[in-house]
């Protein structure tokens, strides 16, 4: 089976390298960015305004091969790659929560962005508290990391070193 997605734009972001980008939107080195939606697509915005933040879903067009088992950025062990956010992963798909600041024409301005720049934004959806409020969450390992994804960066450790 073959499954094909064709971006529905791009994102912009002040980050131009994988080493030293935040991890996660939380981060306190993320920043401002902006989405460009491409003409075909732009209809597809209408409402949007009404949200204060939205998942985006994107192609990590950047991150090596896949690796099933890796040291994720918050642990030194090793770990399955379905219980951590790490790039290399057998489909390359990246998911950030952000804030929309404003929507001009076809850019969407958002705060909050840990996503290198050009990266091909394949869907946007709008976050929603009442679909996604969950209560009594584990969090696994990522537990004794708590307080750690507000200062740290990539350190390059996903770049590709077979």
């Amino acid at each position: 089976m073959s499954i094909t997605y064709a971006p529905i734009g791009i994102i912009h972001s002040p980050f131009t390298e994988l080493k030293g980008m935040p991890i996660q939107p939380t981060s306190e080195s993320s920043a401002e960015g902006k989405l460009e939606i491409y003409s075909e697509f732009v209809n597809g915005l209408k409402d949007l305004e009404g949200f204060s933040h939205i998942y985006l879903i994107y192609h990590l067009h950047k991150a090596a091969s896949a690796k099933l088992r890796l040291k994720p950025f918050l642990d030194h062990e090793v770990r399955g790659v379905f219980s951590t956010r790490a790039p290399r992963r057998p489909n390359s798909i990246g998911l950030s929560l952000v804030k929309i600041a404003y929507i001009e024409e076809n850019f969407v301005y958002i705060e909050k962005i840990d996503i290198l720049n050009n990266t091909p934004l394949l869907d946007i959806k709008p976050y929603i508290p009442e679909f996604e409020g969950i209560n009594n969450v584990r969090v696994g390992w990522v537990k004794k990391a708590k307080g750690k994804v507000i200062t740290k960066k990539s350190d390059g450790r996903f770049l590709d070193r077979k």
